[in-house]
């Protein structure tokens, strides 16, 4: 796993390890940055269910100010930071060890991209996303990736779907935000 492009290209990042881990790949990646590419520059992004926080770190390398790392697991948040370290972005980054819900019910930051990649099949999207909406700036944007057999609702409060992209067994949904 490594960094696409940007200021950290060609970074090697650290992978969790387990039978449970499903890293993003490159070229989902690289889908999920090509939707995006003009929203990046100076943006506050979230990388919720951040993993060793791939996603998070891409944006940054592609110019995003400030980027949360969320995840419950400690061990995630551990490699996250140690990927962060190694490509520079400590200045940038924030982790927070805390279950997704909870961060969304606490927290007051508001968020131009949120990045959304939770554990497949068990209904976290679904109760997350309408936590996520009052966190979402006005043309803010939200892309999640879960399995293509995944239906998410058009709206949701003042999150629109944009647009979905598939990808074999994975497919991307991206909501727009109306937020004043």
């Amino acid at each position: 796993m490594r960094v696409i492009t940007g200021s950290a290209r060609g970074r090697k990042l650290r992978m969790l390890e387990g039978k449970d881990v499903r890293p993003t790949t490159d070229k989902v990646k690289e889908a999920v940055f090509s939707a995006i590419h003009f929203q990046i520059p100076g943006s506050q992004v979230l990388d919720l269910f951040a993993g060793s926080g791939q996603l998070g770190i891409e944006a940054l390398s592609r110019g995003a100010s400030k980027a949360f790392f969320v995840d419950s697991a400690k061990t995630s948040i551990n490699i996250a930071a140690e990927n962060i370290e190694t490509t520079g972005f400590t200045q940038n980054s924030r982790l927070i060890n805390m279950a997704a819900e909870d961060f969304l019910k606490s927290t007051d930051e508001m968020f131009d991209i949120a990045l959304l990649d939770p554990p497949y099949s068990k209904g976290i999207l679904e109760k997350v996303l309408p936590l996520l909406e009052p966190h979402i700036k006005e043309n803010g944007r939200v892309i999640c990736e879960h399995e293509a057999k995944l239906v998410l609702p058009e709206k949701i409060g003042c999150l629109h779907l944009k647009k979905t992209y598939k990808y074999g067994k994975i497919e991307l949904s991206q909501y727009v935000s109306c937020h004043d």
